[in-house]
């Protein structure tokens, strides 16, 4: 998502925002739990152990440094970070869910990470009127249930979807693909996106299962192989795209596999193998992390002893609108959620303005797409709007 944006306001631009005003006490009134303005707590929704934890490890350490920069501007009244591991389980997730809800002193969520997990976690926080900010979850239909509490900080699947179809078609310039998916809500609504951009040049797809359930793509290897394609598009998770990638080399097939968000991650490269991972595409509603304005690579590296991955930036500045509340004096759960509605304002990674349903403001998305090069993942360029 970058055009080469000049990095001169970002980060500071939003650290000024959350540590404008002045700082709390106990005697200041009510919150959600009925006392102090104090001692307010924020959560990150997603997986942080398991097959799926690489990119939640992203976004946790996205949202960990936003709030260990506000404790620091603020360290008479900091607000404490809650990780809830949902292991990228649609399963776990409402029992996650109900987690954050009793808890009266966390007043919002960055996350869910998933699209799965989000449909099961989200009708739980919309009843309880818990706002969240999703920095990953891209499926479109989470803006379309009704939740007064969702919101999105990244362009859903019928920005990225359309725009994988347009590198195939315009970039790779494909004239025949094979499209699998995984069956979540997920890879198979980016699946379906991109076969409504090529069309006819589809010529066959296939599903297999995603979650770690599947190790052994023999079949769908086989398939791809007779079908004689240009390339092959794959709507899932990096865990499962990155053994399909092994498998289709060892069979002899050399066409490039072009994947989503969810794949976008250093750990599909170690899941293929850097000689099968090579030449990969990998597309993502997100701007390269280390292209983020302000101090955000050189912070983010700091406390956390690594560079910034796929929605670092973004999940940084959910945690950051979040913060933004609270410090402004939104602390309870009902004036948190109408400021988050309502905010507008610049971020690391973009602008923020959210529109019905609570989608990011369409004049702000913008599609990256990456490549697998040298054993790295490394930005490519903006795909065009089609």
């Amino acid at each position: 998502m970058k055009q080469k944006l000049a990095r001169v306001i970002g980060g500071a631009a939003m650290l000024a925002l959350v540590a404008g005003g002045t700082a709390c006490s106990s005697s200041d009134g009510g919150s959600a739990s009925g006392g102090d303005k104090c001692g307010n707590k924020i959560a990150f929704f997603g997986a942080l152990t398991g097959s799926s934890a690489a990119l939640g490890i992203n976004e946790n350490n996205g949202v960990k440094l936003a709030v260990d920069k506000y404790n620091k501007e603020n360290a008479d009244c900091k607000v404490e970070l809650v990780p809830l591991d949902s292991q990228g389980s649609p399963d776990q997730a409402p029992q996650l869910a109900q987690q954050a809800i009793d808890n009266e002193k966390i007043l919002g969520l960055v996350g869910p990470a998933y699209s799965g997990e989000s449909e099961a976690a989200d009708p739980l926080f919309a009843e309880a009127g818990l706002v969240h900010v999703t920095a990953s979850a891209t499926n479109p239909t989470l803006a379309k249930q009704g939740w007064k509490t969702f919101f999105r900080v990244v362009g859903n699947d019928l920005s990225q979807g359309p725009a994988a179809g347009t590198y195939i078609k315009d970039v790779l310039k494909a004239e025949k693909v094979f499209v699998i998916d995984d069956q979540s809500a997920y890879g198979a609504g980016l699946a379906d996106e991109v076969k409504k951009v090529l069309g006819p040049a589809v010529v066959n797809s296939d599903k297999v299962q995603g979650d770690g359930k599947q190790t052994e793509f023999s079949g769908v290897v086989t398939k791809v192989k007779a079908a004689n394609v240009g390339a092959v598009f794959y709507g899932g998770y990096y865990q499962e795209a990155g053994l399909i990638r092994k498998q289709l080399t060892a069979a002899g097939v050399t066409a490039p596999l072009v994947a989503g968000d969810g794949v976008n991650d250093p750990a599909y490269i170690s899941s293929a193998g850097a000689a099968a991972a090579e030449g990969t595409i990998l597309t993502c509603p997100c701007q390269p992390a280390t292209e983020a304005r302000g101090t955000f690579v050189d912070d983010y590296k700091a406390l956390n002893g690594t560079d910034p991955g796929t929605y670092s930036d973004t999940a940084y500045d959910a945690a950051n609108i979040l913060l933004a509340g609270i410090k402004a004096g939104k602390t309870d759960r009902a004036s948190l959620l109408e400021f988050v509605k309502n905010y507008t304002g610049d971020g690391v990674a973009a602008s923020y303005k959210f529109v019905e349903g609570g989608e990011l403001d369409p004049a702000q998305v913008k599609v990256w797409a990456y490549k697998v090069q040298g054993g790295k993942v490394v930005p490519d360029q903006e795909i065009k709007k089609s």
